[in-house]
């Protein structure tokens, strides 16, 4: 399973908001902003400054993708 932020950059395209601006306001570092560019795992306290700058919920910003070699999610998803 993999991690995906895609939901974040559309949020931000919404926003109009830049991802340097992201780390402006969000207080996050250079370190997580690359991660967040490779869909790498970042903690939850950066999930937490970025959902608290823009506003939203965890769900909004990230979601788990099945790989092909995953067996199936039994979580719900909407």
């Amino acid at each position: 399973m993999s991690i995906s932020y895609d939901k974040l950059w559309k949020l931000l395209i919404d926003k109009k908001m830049s991802r340097t601006n992201l780390k402006n306001i969000s207080g996050i570092s250079f370190n997580v902003l690359a991660k967040l560019g490779k869909n790498e795992a970042i903690s939850m306290e950066s999930l937490y400054k970025i959902c608290a700058a823009l506003g939203c919920g965890i769900g909004d910003i990230v979601e788990f993708v099945n790989n092909e070699n995953d067996r199936p999610c039994l979580c719900n998803h909407d």
